[in-house]
């Protein structure tokens, strides 16, 4: 099971990682806390001070198009906000 699925590099994260040294990533949806802080410091050789995660629901979408009513689904996920310990940065854009 891999627990961190992809970074999220968004305005607002970006901005959160500059500011305040917290980055942000969809991880798996049965990973806990602790499996999160381990897979972060070893996959990037940091040391984290906390994690905070979110669960985000599946949303079903509704669509009256001129074939009729269209239904959708996008899949929900877990998204984890890791707090660093100071002076420990994570380079995102090192590998392009």
């Amino acid at each position: 099971m891999s627990i961190l699925v992809k970074p999220i590099i968004t305005e607002k994260a970006t901005n959160d990682s500059e500011v305040f040294n917290r980055f942000a990533f969809v991880v798996n949806k049965k990973a806990n806390k602790l499996e999160i802080k381990g897979a972060v410091e070893a996959a990037y050789g940091v040391s984290v001070e906390s994690v905070k995660t979110m669960n985000y629901p599946a949303l079903r979408k509704t669509k009256y198009t001129k074939k009729g009513l269209v239904t959708g689904l996008n899949s929900g996920y877990k998204k984890a906000i890791v707090q660093l310990a100071e002076g420990e940065t994570i380079d995102f854009y090192n590998n392009l």
